[in-house]
């Protein structure tokens, strides 16, 4: 083809007339008999049910007029889907779902312009516009090319992409409107069959591409055969049944999940990602003869798709494997500005480390080139950091997959960059002359200058386009990438400016600060440690004095990476800072903060209605009327929710005043407030507390006062859909979960509870019950006085009705289920809509006014609220439901009529006996079937069964093709919506920018402008509603309200906002062809809904956030839920690092904007990480100077002294500028905890007012919320790194009633044992050193650290402290430490010490022989979590070993012999474990003889034996401890800190045993084989060979892991005891947790006196037992230290000689020696 004639477009869709269809019978043959059945023409399909309620005849789509108004009939339309139908095989209720679909789409879009331009809108989102997906695959996948010469000539296409893109418009431009129907209806039955498949866009649009090509062939060759008979069959399900094994394996016929991790499963995207490239189309094989399918012409591919062996095609695409390795590869800019930065400050302020024969008294400085040459490997460090993440992109991007980007070129350019950088340095620092010359100045010079280059470049420019500038975008081996990958929306204007003025504002601070505070401050600690010379030190038996001569190096070492480590905190401390200054500054400028110099927000609120609320020009009398239909609708509206009572409804409603003398003649009369009262109105006399009815009313005012779109009238509202995935939630409380206490450990009922939060509107229920049932009185004719006294109103204010009748008991439960978080509240909530619609409607059509039927005019609002929203819950577990959850979904059905509920069915095929699957939906229309449930509308099948990742994606997956409309609003089942908020949703809907489009929105002009980048993604405030029920629920409400409001207004506004599940709008085609609203991969995709706001920000799309509209959120409410969702959280992000949409957004994004996601997403995570990683390194630091200060005489210091002064005494050590170092570091990490709060307080402030900031920080404080941040901080940090390293992210059900329920200690204790717990002793022995050697004010902050780490879990359990619980709780916890050896428990320490375990190696896969249920199958990659561990753990240990060792080095000590430090710790970390193995090989001997005959007879036999093994194995390591106080002289100090580095030791052995055990059994048989000695009974089977060695390290770990917790159990009891003992310490601790009154707080129960008698001999016993383990604990602690002290008891006379050689010499402790409080002098 020569090059100057155009090549046939790509997609060529021949023009054919509609005659083909004018011959298709309607009635017969497509059809099953039905309702549908009798439609006429066009209205088979419709989804009328609704409609046929009302008396009246309405049409279904009114704005898809008659035929001669619309460029195609509904007859037409319905023609083509039967058409398609049958040549596809497509389900006939995919038919009637997609026909209506694609009938309210055409139908929302026509309402607002012309039906024509609708359609063709409609057709450019799908198929042929500039935003169409389908349109990038075509081009991005080269089918532009296919089409014309086919893929093997593509080498000879002459033409350009730009030339075949002009083409493609030319032909869309001028296609037909069958045609443009046609396609519309193919890709959404298509799409609505495809079920999972909807998860890969691209993979949807090749099976497009395919069924078009085939089906325009047979109808320009008139062939009527049908291409297939199932759809489903032929297309679907052998991709669906490839992604189910790569999941999924059969074991005994029972399918189960394999094991593999991520970067062994072919997921969703390495699937779609086959399609994305010519070359992946290439792999697609047949089964016959391994023939490519892209070698068939495009007109039999189709017929062929169920023949492909798509084994053969798929690969892996990125391989998410447990790696550190991404968080470095993927945000290596983060790294590159830290560490060069920190590189050029402390390299210039450590002259004294490479000057040449440094001397402090001459302070002899470095030569200039020496500087600049040692700063400039700054740029060094930057190439080489980005050298490394290219070669991590090798690892992390097979080569193989045609998107991978080329390497080659980026490694020779960053080789080459780190040569230049590095080679000068050598040679200039080479030369041993000490003077410069001009030369090797002009050098240096240049070397640093490039060095600045390097590292700006590097920062610069992503990784991905690194020495690429000579790309065209338009190449074709770049344009899927460009077009899925990185198609970024460009911040223009303000949102530019503000981007990059904020980042610039965040480093221009941190830089400045950082030098000041951070680095400078290390200028004298480098130079005074570096010149430390520990010369006098006798050192180690077996290291001699290498160790201690090498003290002051091993401390800078650390104090370096210390202060590294706080140069990252920082950052995001000034972000923090920055994003909150800008936010308010946004705030000011929209009008959201109360300081916004706008008042009035009452009085001027009915002319705001009016302008912002209601649509059209009406007269302003009809403009007041109007207005007090919509005011007194929301006022009636709380009335009806009973947060206002009638006084308060008389006061706010307009009234109608009659004019005396006439009877006609009336006029309105405002509410009082809007005339005489400005901003503060509500809070004078109108309510005299706060109340939820003030706080809506004041947002509501106050959100009118801000900027928001025009509305346009209710009849062109665009169609959208509120979609709710469900579960196991709550639907509605039932009668005795309100009146009965929740569980054994609550001492309350629900419905007590919500009382005492929701006084007044309790009271407003009670008095509304009244006048109900007063008027039912008095209807039936009752006599006698209305007016009751209290005795007889008890009962209402008791259980809210007197009589116990069905109708007041439904009231009591509905009361309470819309002040819990139940599905129920959400649905009413948002069911508002409907109402909103239906009130505007008739605000706005007064003519209607004039109907003589006043139910024509209701009937008129109710179809339009019909036709213009939705409501779909997706309840995949309905089918499982029990009576009562059936009842209640029945009660929503009949409450809510229109409600649409979406459920997964299944039945058996007959022939296969298999399970078959359906998507089903009903509503409460349908008719109720004999069984008692209601049949379907639409019973879709599905391949298979469709919930295959953590649930709630496939959830949403699965309702998503019953919505309808343009837009959808994603919900969670715990929500709220307010109808005064519903009332604006006309505006919320216009922020998609898609009222006004573009006449032609397929042509080149649309390119580059807003409409190439359409919205996609709105989102709203939420208000956290939980947030006045306690502590906790009001921290939990904080974060979200910061995160969700403060920071995503400025996030929005730079771009950096993403999708975070609830409440966000949709743009409904734009997302649906790009994947839907969540990922689904298992695990993976853990926290799903963010990936959508990834995939929309790569895709082109744009993201919205709005601040007039807000919906009710709940939120956990109790200490074990909140911390279930950080964990959650936190994994589900260390399952985001691995994942390649982190890795393509930190490659591809500019650098603000990837600051911006960086730090407001994962940067987050790894500030926690940072936070703990810092504690860790300053309490090393500090055990470090502790052990160096104690051993060392310390100079007198005076900071203005010149340093090259004579230091005094003679020989010091001047450490005084490390010590002070230190405490600036704490004081740095105590700020970056406190500005955690600024957000939250500045949030208050801007909206709420001084007062209410002021009074919610103190309620935090006072109730000790610091502490608890410490904990969530662990707990975040410990969840991301925990997942990186091995894995196991999983959904947990965090649960979200309400925190009454007192948690044992025992679950408290295996829940958070090794998240937090052992941290903090870990924290706390280390403050103990560091206290008594080296106190100093600032260690108030580590012990304040490890108390939380400790006691949070208790001290935010309900009724903690109350003395009854206190004592029992112990009792609970003896039983639990030595329960679960006989038979198998649960809840016991075994099961925890083997789910321990199993997070270590993993566990098997299920048998039929189950006694515990592991909780879920742990998939660990053992060899990184080995390596990560073991780093770790050798780490702490070097840290705390150095330190121990150098307290024992007696240094300045003359004549000293070397200590046996290290022998000593060695023995008394091992030999307990030694004592432990003879002890379990003794008792196993027994048990194996004794066992089995005794066991019989005694059941609890082998819990006695594990008994006594245990204490005896505590009662060695006790030894062990006593032993060692006893080596050391009884110096306590260096004892706890040697005991700590033994504990250390231990735990790097059992990580190197546990290398050694193979994974976990489901069941207990083999623990409690070993204490029966019943192997051979024990059901193992041949494993019993394996077993018993297993088992016998397994018991050796176990021996001292019980010492650890059951010394570390009852040290948290006996730590508490001083609180028990404080008078009313309950009361109090209630009201710390609750903010209740203490008239209020929650009471224990009434019980009878034979109860109280048996509680109080209970009691005594618990307490006796109590007392006893205090003193035996407190004497086995102490005995030794009083039999030497105090008895004078000479143990030196029964030691053993070899113990003699391992005691610490005695030497008599220098005075000098150690901090004094007289060596800072000031004498300047």
């Amino acid at each position: 083809m020569s090059s100057n004639v155009v090549p046939l477009s790509g997609f060529k869709t021949p023009f054919v007339t509609s005659s083909r269809w004018s011959d298709i019978n309607y009635t017969e043959g497509h059809l099953h008999e039905g309702a549908n059945a009798t439609r006429a023409p066009g209205n088979k399909f419709a989804e009328a049910t609704a409609y046929e309620m009302f008396n009246k005849e309405y049409e279904p789509y009114p704005a898809w007029g008659p035929p001669n108004e619309v460029p195609i009939s509904k007859k037409d339309i319905e023609a083509i889907f039967i058409d398609l139908m049958e040549i596809f095989g497509f389900q006939e209720d995919n038919v009637k779902n997609s026909f209506d679909l694609m009938m309210r789409l055409l139908d929302s879009r026509a309402s607002r312009m012309s039906p024509s331009h609708a359609l063709k809108l409609i057709h450019a989102d799908y198929v042929s516009g500039i935003n169409a997906n389908f349109r990038k695959w075509y081009f991005g996948a080269m089918l532009d090319v296919d089409d014309d010469i086919g893929f093997a000539s593509s080498k000879s296409c002459n033409t350009t992409l730009e030339e075949r893109e002009a083409y493609w418009v030319s032909n869309m431009t001028n296609i037909g409107v069958h045609e443009c129907t046609n396609h519309i209806a193919l890709y959404i039955m298509c799409w609505g069959e495809a079920a999972n498949i909807r998860f890969m866009p691209e993979c949807l649009c090749f099976i497009f591409k395919c069924c078009c090509d085939s089906y325009y062939f047979i109808k320009e060759e008139g062939i009527s055969k049908p291409l297939s008979n199932s759809f489903l069959d032929h297309t679907i399900k052998p991709l669906y049944e490839f992604y189910y094994n790569q999941c999924y394996i059969t074991v005994n016929g029972i399918p189960q999940r394999n094991n593999k991790d991520h970067k062994d499963i072919i997921g969703y995207d390495d699937m779609n990602q086959l399609f994305w490239y010519r070359k992946g189309l290439e792999r697609i094989c047949l089964s016959e003869n391994n023939t490519k399918l892209m070698s068939f012409p495009p007109r039999e591919r189709y017929s062929k798709l169920n023949k492909v062996v798509w084994k053969k095609a798929f690969r892996k695409t990125f391989y998410e494997k447990r790696s550190w390795l991404h968080v470095i590869s993927n945000f290596n800019r983060i790294w590159i500005i830290h560490i060069s930065m920190f590189w050029y400050y402390t390299s210039f302020n450590a002259p004294s480390l490479y000057a040449k024969n440094y001397r402090q008294a001459f302070n002899n400085k470095p030569t200039t080139k020496a500087i600049l040459s040692i700063m400039s490997l700054g740029g060094a460090i930057a190439a080489a950091l980005t050298l490394f993440s290219v070669i991590c992109e090798l690892i992390f991007v097979p080569r193989t997959w045609p998107g991978a980007k080329p390497v080659l070129k980026r490694i020779v350019f960053l080789s080459t960059m780190l040569t230049a950088n590095s080679l000068p340095t050598w040679y200039l620092l080479s030369e041993s002359d000490q003077r410069q010359t001009a030369t090797e100045l002009t050098i240096a010079t240049i070397e640093f200058v490039f060095s600045i280059i390097t590292v700006v470049y590097l920062v610069i420019t992503p990784s991905g386009q690194l020495f690429n500038s000579n790309i065209v975008d338009h190449r074709r081996e770049t344009f899927s990438h460009k077009s899925f990958v990185s198609n970024f929306y460009k911040l223009n204007g303000s949102s530019r400016l503000t981007s990059v003025g904020m980042w610039c504002g965040v480093f221009f601070s941190k830089f400045v600060e950082s030098y000041f505070f951070l680095t400078l401050s290390l200028r004298d600690p480098i130079r005074e440690l570096g010149m430390i010379k520990i010369s006098k030190c006798t050192g180690d038996y077996l290291f001699g004095a290498i160790l201690c001569q090498y003290q002051a190096w091993i401390l800078l070492f650390l104090i370096l990476i210390t202060d590294l480590v706080l140069f990252f905190l920082d950052t995001y401390l000034w972000y923090i800072v920055w994003n909150t200054v800008f936010s308010v500054c946004r705030s000011f400028y929209i009008g959201v903060s109360i300081w916004t110099p706008w008042r009035n927000i009452f009085s001027a609120l009915p002319k705001r209605i009016f302008s912002k609320i209601i649509c059209g020009n009406l007269k302003s009398i009809r403009a007041k009327v109007a207005v007090s239909q919509i005011w007194n609708s929301i006022v009636i509206a709380m009335y009806r929710e009973h947060l206002l009572s009638l006084e308060h409804v008389q006061n706010l409603i307009y009234r109608e005043i009659r004019i005396e003398g006439s009877e006609d003649k009336a006029f309105l009369k405002e509410p009082n407030f809007f005339v005489s009262h400005e901003d503060q109105s509500l809070s004078f006399g109108l309510f005299t507390q706060p109340s939820e009815a003030q706080r809506r009313i004041t947002f509501f005012a106050q959100s009118l006062a801000t900027p928001m779109p025009s509305v346009t009238s209710s009849s062109s509202t665009p169609t959208f859909s509120v979609l709710i995935p469900h579960y196991g939630e709550k639907i509605i409380l039932a009668l005795k979960e309100i009146i009965r206490e929740e569980e054994k450990y609550s001492n309350i009922t629900l419905l007590e509870y919500l009382k005492l939060l929701h006084p007044l509107e309790w009271s407003c229920f009670v008095k509304d019950t009244k006048l109900l049932a007063e008027e039912f009185a008095t209807d039936t004719s009752s006599t006698g006085n209305s007016m009751v006294d209290n005795k007889q109103d008890l009962p209402y204010y008791c259980v809210g009705y007197k009589v116990a009748t069905p109708e007041y008991i439904t009231r009591t439960r509905i009361w309470a289920s819309l002040r819990a978080q139940t599905l129920y509240r959400t649905v009413a909530g948002f069911m508002n809509y409907s109402r909103a619609i239906k009130l505007l409607y008739d605000v706005e059509n007064p003519q209607y006014e004039d109907e003589d039927d006043e139910y024509i005019r209701l009937e008129k609002a109710a179809v339009m609220a019909l036709r213009k929203f939705r409501i779909v819950i997706s309840m995949q577990n309905m089918k499982h439901f029990d009576s009562n959850e059936n009842e209640n979904k029945e009660f929503l059905l009949r409450a809510y009529p229109e409600l649409q509920i979406c459920y997964l069915d299944h039945d058996i095929d007959p022939q296969s006996s298999e399970l078959v699957y359906y998507s089903s939906l009903i509503d409460g229309t349908c008719l109720l079937s004999e069984t008692g449930d209601r049949d379907p509308k639409y019973k879709i099948r599905l391949p298979g069964n469709p919930i295959l990742g953590d649930g709630k994606s496939d959830n949403q997956n699965m309702a998503i093709i019953y919505t309808r409309g343009e837009y959808l609003q994603l919900i969670d089942a715990n929500q709220d919506n307010y109808l005064e908020e519903c009332l604006k949703i006309r505006s919320v809907l216009n922020e998609f920018e898609e009222v006004q489009l573009p006449l032609d929105p397929i042509g080149p002009d649309n390119s580059g402008t807003d409409y190439s980048h359409p919205v996609a993604i709105v989102g709203t405030r939420e208000y956290i509603f939980s947030e006045n029920v306690g502590i906790l629920g009001d921290v939990a409400a904080g974060k979200e309200q910061t995160f969700g409001t403060l920071f995503a207004r400025t996030l929005a506004h730079v771009g950096g906002k993403l999708h975070y599940g609830h409440p966000d709008f949709l743009n409904v085609i734009f997302m649906t062809t790009r994947g839907g609203c969540s990922k689904a991969q298992k695990g993976l995709h853990l926290n799903e809904d963010i990936y959508a706001g990834i995939n929309a920000i790569t895709r082109g799309g744009r993201i919205k956030h709005c601040e007039y509209m807000q919906c009710g959120k709940g939120r956990d409410l109790g200490f074990g839920s909140i911390l279930n969702f950080c964990t959650k959280i936190g994994a589900g992000m260390g399952e985001q690092m691995l994942s390649r949409e982190y890795f393509y957004l930190s490659s591809e994004l500019p650098l603000d904007r990837f600051l911006s996601f960086y730090y407001a997403h994962p940067g987050f995570h790894i500030n926690n990480l940072f936070i703990i990683l810092s504690i860790s390194m300053l309490l090393l630091v500090g055990v470090n100077l502790s052990a160096l200060v104690s051993e060392s005489v310390i100079c007198e210091y005076d900071r203005f002294r010149p340093i090259t002064d004579p230091r005094k005494p003679p020989g010091c050590y001047n450490l005084i500028p490390i010590v002070q170092w230190l405490e600036r570091s704490i004081y740095s990490i105590l700020i970056v905890f406190s500005i955690a709060f600024i957000p939250l307080a500045v949030q208050e402030l801007t909206e709420r007012g001084f007062y209410k900031a002021i009074s919610r920080l103190g309620k935090q404080f006072a109730s000790l919320s610091p502490t608890f941040e410490v904990f969530v901080c662990r707990i975040y940090a410990q969840s991301l790194a925990g997942d990186i390293a091995s894995g196991g992210a999983k959904y947990i059900a965090t649960g979200r009633g309400f925190a009454t329920v007192r948690v044992p200690f025992s679950i408290l204790y295996s829940r958070y044992a090794t998240e937090s717990l052992y941290f903090g002793v870990f924290c706390g022995v280390l403050v103990l050193f560091c206290s008594l050697v080296m106190w100093k004010l600032p260690l108030i902050y580590f012990w304040s650290t490890a108390a939380g780490l400790l006691l949070s879990p208790f001290i935010f359990n309900p009724n903690q402290y109350s003395p009854n619980q206190f004592l029992k709780d112990y009792k609970h916890f003896l039983f639990w430490i030595f329960s679960g050896n006989s038979k198998a428990r649960l809840n016991s320490w075994s099961q925890f010490s083997k789910m321990r375990r199993a997070r270590q190696v993993g566990v098997k896969r299920r048998t039929a022989n189950i006694d515990l249920d592991m909780a879920h199958n742990v998939r660990v990659s053992r060899m990184l979590a080995f390596i990560t561990d073991a780093a770790l753990q050798s780490s702490i240990i070097l840290g705390v070993g150095c330190a121990y060792l150098f307290a024992n080095s007696q240094n300045e000590i003359r004549g000293a012999m070397p200590s046996n430090s290290v022998l000593r710790i060695l023995i008394v970390a091992y030999g307990p474990i030694a004592v432990n193995v003879i002890i379990l090989l003794v008792f196993q001997i027994i048990s194996m003889i004794t066992g089995p005959i005794i066991s019989l007879i005694f059941p609890w036999y082998p819990s006695i034996i594990a008994f006594f093994c245990r204490i005896l194995g505590l009662l060695s390591h006790v030894i062990g401890f006593h032993l060692l106080c006893y080596l050391q002289n009884y110096d306590f100090s260096t004892t706890i800190l040697g005991f700590l580095l033994a504990c250390c030791l231990v735990n790097l052995l059992f990580i190197f045993l546990r290398v050694l055990l193979s994974k976990e059994f489901s069941h207990d048989c083999s623990n409690r084989a070993w204490w029966s000695g019943k192997w051979l009974t024990s059901g193992l089977g041949c494993h019993i060979i394996t077993q018993i060695p297993r088992e016998f390290l397994c018991k050796v770990m176990e021996m001292s892991e019980f010492s650890l917790d059951f010394t570390l159990g009852n040290a948290l009891f006996f730590i508490q005891v001083p609180i028990i003992l404080i008078p009313y310490v309950d009361t109090w601790h209630s009201l710390m947790l609750f903010w209740l009154h203490p008239n209020q707080q929650l009471r224990p129960p009434i019980i009878a006196k034979r109860e109280r008698r048996k509680v109080f001999w209970n009691f005594v016993l618990c307490s006796t037992l109590f007392l006893f383990m205090l003193l035996l604990s407190t004497s086995i602690v102490t005995f030794p230290l009083v039999l030497d002290k105090a008895l004078d008891f000479s143990f030196d006379e029964y030691a053993p000689p070899f113990l003699m050689d391992l005691m610490q010499p005695y030497s008599a402790k220098l005075a000098r020696k150690g901090l004094h409080a007289n060596l800072v002098k000031t004498y300047y």
